[in-house]
């Protein structure tokens, strides 16, 4: 059987698709992934996975492209599979990657789908409406024939060793951005969480990405490491699975911080539910306004002045969280 499982949004999505995959990578004789840009990194992370196909789908995405026959086209020869798993999450719909996998010649296609299917799935799963996005894909899967074959938990690779970065343990990792503005603790909190961290004792190493180099050098100030830009997926995960805890907002490195088993503080903005989207299979706590007015908007800017949701939140907050996982952790 050569199956192929779909999810085309971001890294952390990838990530929490993960244990689904294993869970058809246990009966397929291979697993290709189909994934957006921003997913790939995550993809090539996994187990159960032998091939990483890129497409950047019209229909996801933050800045989706516009539509293009010739890449639909160079697409669909490209997909040889004869059975499909589409992972969406639960305001997307499956319908866009169903037709364009049936042109492909895929048999036999599954998903979740509110929407009448017509002939484009064989199986039309109702995800249950509370379900964390890592149950939800599971249960998908086992709808389609793929029971789970293992304890559930997202993981990756072993990740290549990190102490040349970080220096020597214990540490603790904030992750200060967010692909999505409103979803991340302003940089002044995040800064003075980094002094408060150290002055309470703890080396704290400051992560981001290329972009993000400049936010780093600010949180991390005089009293942090600052490794900003200098991580790829891969690096990261190791740097995360080095740590004693992981404070980051709802954002992909909250996901790969509980796929290597790291504990994580998370600054979750409500704007999506965290009964759906919070750090899955490792302690956590959960700090910000989960009742706030920008409550399930979905909303990519804060729709509310002054961002109350987390920038209520205090540095002392999240210095008591750490000490907390921590103690537990002992």
């Amino acid at each position: 059987m050569k199956a192929l499982v779909a999810r085309l949004d971001s890294f952390g999505d990838v990530l929490l698709a993960g244990p689904a995959i294993r869970a058809v990578a246990a009966r397929a004789d291979t697993v290709t992934v189909l994934c957006g840009p921003r997913g790939a990194p995550a993809a090539r992370l996994l187990p159960g996975v032998d091939d990483v196909l890129v497409w950047d789908a019209p229909w996801v995405g933050l800045t989706p492209p516009p539509v293009g026959r010739g890449e639909v086209e160079l697409l669909l020869d490209t997909i040889d599979a004869d059975t499909a798993l589409i992972l969406t999450s639960f305001h997307q719909s499956p319908l866009p990657t169903a037709l364009l996998l049936r042109l492909a010649g895929v048999d036999f296609i599954a998903a979740d789908s509110e929407d009448y299917p017509g002939s484009l799935l064989d199986v039309r799963h109702h995800r249950a409406s509370h379900a964390h996005e890592v149950e939800a894909a599971l249960d998908l899967a086992e709808a389609a024939g793929f029971p789970q074959p293992d304890d559930g938990r997202p993981r990756v690779l072993p990740p290549p060793a990190t102490a040349g970065l970080t220096g020597p343990e214990p540490y603790v990792v904030l992750h200060p951005g967010a692909s999505v503005p409103a979803r991340a603790w302003s940089p002044d909190r995040c800064a003075e969480a980094v002094r408060e961290l150290a002055a309470a004792g703890h080396r704290v190493v400051v992560t981001g990405g290329a972009g993000e180099r400049d936010l780093t050098a600010y949180v991390a100030g005089s009293h942090a490491l600052d490794l900003g830009g200098r991580t790829g997926a891969a690096e990261l995960a190791g740097v995360l699975a080095g740590a004693t805890v992981v404070v980051t907002g709802n954002t992909g490195p909250a996901h790969l911080a509980a796929a290597v088993g790291t504990p994580v503080v998370s600054l979750f903005s409500p704007v999506v539910p965290a009964e759906r989207w919070r750090p899955y299979g490792v302690p956590y706590v959960l700090l910000g306004d989960q009742d706030a007015p920008c409550a399930d908007s979905r909303a990519r800017e804060c729709p509310v002045p002054g961002h109350p949701c987390l920038d209520t939140v205090t540095a002392h907050d999240v210095v008591t969280a750490v000490e907390k996982l921590m103690g537990e952790a002992a």
